[in-house]
């Protein structure tokens, strides 16, 4: 048994397996990008759209304001669907040529994002968003800096 062995699955080696849940997450926020995209006019979401409403001090009825949100909404969802593609070309280069720059590229840029996010989600007291990004932040950037290290090590191997 190989010192990197899967714990979760015998056949594959953790190398494979930390991949491969990139790019599940890859898959996943595209997923629900397009979701958020054809979506955000959701009658499940309107719970949703007026927290973020009440947050900016606008009353749950206000219709322009909700039509407005739903607009935003689809629009992010628009950008993360480019976001988790760019994630879906990089994880590719990153496995296939094993470059380390890729996974530290990668983990460096979550590492740019997730405090903002997180200023920006405190500022109107939005706490679900705040423990998603932290969420993300440990799943991503712990497998990203592993395979940082482990390609390093092949690469200054080779």
């Amino acid at each position: 048994m190989s010192r990197y062995q899967c714990p979760i699955a015998g056949r594959c080696n953790l190398r494979k397996c930390i991949v491969g849940w990139l790019y599940a997450v890859a898959v996943g926020h595209a997923i629900g990008a397009v979701i958020m995209t054809v979506g955000a006019d959701a009658v499940g979401l309107v719970p949703y759209h007026q927290q973020i409403l009440a947050s900016f001090g606008f009353a749950s009825a206000d219709q322009n304001a909700l039509e407005f949100q739903r607009w935003w909404m689809a629009l992010f969802g628009a950008t993360l669907q480019a976001f988790s593609l760019s994630l879906l070309v990089l994880i590719y280069i990153g496995d296939r040529y094993r470059n380390p720059a890729i996974w530290g590229g990668l983990a460096l840029v979550i590492l740019w994002w997730v405090p903002q996010d997180i200023l920006i989600s405190l500022q109107r007291n939005a706490w679900l968003h705040v423990w998603v990004d932290i969420f993300a932040a440990i799943v991503l950037v712990v497998p990203l800096v592993w395979l940082w290290n482990l390609d390093r090590k092949l690469v200054q191997e080779q």
